[in-house]
């Protein structure tokens, strides 16, 4: 995907993300108000982090899609997982909030009122949300951001909360109080769970973690299937933004000449490109009878 079009679909996603957000915190906090209902504010609350968090996914993905430049010859990229990383924090705390007002509520249940309305709400808010799931969803398939796939995940938490707090509604109206603090709480422990999930991926990306097993089975198909090369090793991977990262050994018959030895490495160089255009590929060329030599005397690559 060319540098332009990955930015606009990053950036869309991103500012949609940030509007949809603060619709929902209006009409929720509007909902909180006439009813009452400590799940209704329980995803108020939520909202209110969602357009902190989206906010620091517009200026991480800005700040993520600037050239390489002295400074930071490797790009930008990282200041996407340290967003995820920061976005875990958020829906954490989130979470901790949520739990505490839901003991709250089901140790003093509290009879709601209109929570008709309140229906109304949790309903608009569940379609705006899933709307806005499904171009992030979309925006992931053609750009494999993890910022966006962190925010639409949490986005789908957030549907998943709006369907139990339209439960809870409905058994209030039925007449069972508790099921507004009960159903808080278990919005909290499974917030808190995803929370973790994010956390931990944007961890391993700030920690530079291997690509994903079948890319890097495709790296060493690609690779092999250039003529010429007899064998692949010491192969590194690692994701940075939208860049990847591929750094292997391909093994080469000693007798070819550095000019044809040349040309194979740039053919798989090019393969690779072609596969996935924004990696940075870099190829080292070992003649065949020295890895032999390096693996018969225990060398492990």
């Amino acid at each position: 995907m060319a540098d332009k079009d990955y930015a606009k679909l990053v950036r869309s996603a991103s500012l949609l993300a940030t509007m949809v957000a603060l619709l929902l915190l209006i009409i929720k906090s509007a909902a909180y108000w006439l009813t009452g209902a400590v799940s209704i504010l329980a995803s108020q609350v939520d909202s209110l982090m969602d357009i902190g968090m989206s906010l620091i996914n517009v200026f991480a993905i800005r700040y993520a899609l600037r050239p390489p430049d002295n400074e930071h010859r490797f790009g930008h990229g990282k200041a996407e997982p340290v967003a995820g990383l920061v976005q875990s924090g958020f829906i954490g705390g989130t979470a901790i909030i949520l739990f505490y007002t839901g003991i709250g509520s089901l140790w003093s249940p509290k009879p709601l009122s209109s929570t008709l309305v309140g229906l109304v709400v949790m309903i608009i808010s569940t379609v705006a949300t899933a709307l806005l799931v499904l171009y992030q969803t979309y925006v992931v398939k053609k750009t494999n951001n993890q910022v966006i796939r962190a925010d639409s995940l949490h986005y789908c938490i957030d549907i998943l909360m709006n369907l139990v707090v339209v439960a809870a509604l409905i058994l209030d109206r039925l007449g069972w109080r508790w099921a507004d603090g009960a159903f808080t709480i278990a919005i909290a422990v499974y917030v808190l769970h995803s929370a973790w999930h994010i956390g931990f991926d944007a961890l391993q990306h700030l920690l530079d973690r291997e690509l994903d097993e079948p890319t890097k089975v495709a790296i060493m198909d690609i690779a092999t299937s250039v003529k010429g090369v007899v064998g692949i090793h010491d192969m590194r991977t690692r994701q940075s933004g939208q860049i990847k990262f591929i750094q292997l050994h391909i093994e080469l018959a000693d007798e070819l000449p550095l000019v044809k030895a040349h040309g194979i490495s740039m053919r798989v160089e090019h393969k690779l490109r072609a596969k996935w255009p924004e990696a940075d590929v870099i190829i080292h060329l070992d003649p065949l009878s020295i890895v032999e030599q390096e693996v018969e005397s225990g060398y492990h690559f």
